[in-house]
């Protein structure tokens, strides 16, 4: 998976986290659901990101090149 495609995944991550902070300040009932959701996607994302830098570390590539 390229890196480009990672960095949309957790901004997609972001979008939901966003918006279940805004439901979650209006008292609104899907808000939970939309904050564990855009979490998990931050979270996976990240952990792919961090596994992807140590197994591809050659010094060699750009970040957005591989």
């Amino acid at each position: 998976m390229k890196n480009t495609q990672l960095l949309v995944l957790f901004l997609i991550g972001a979008v939901l986290t966003l918006g279940g902070v805004l439901l979650k300040i209006m008292s609104l009932e899907p808000a939970s659901l939309l904050l564990i959701v855009g979490m998990t996607f931050e979270g996976v994302t990240g952990v792919l990101l961090i596994y992807k830098s140590v197994k591809d570390h050659n010094g060699k590539d750009s970040f957005l090149d591989s």
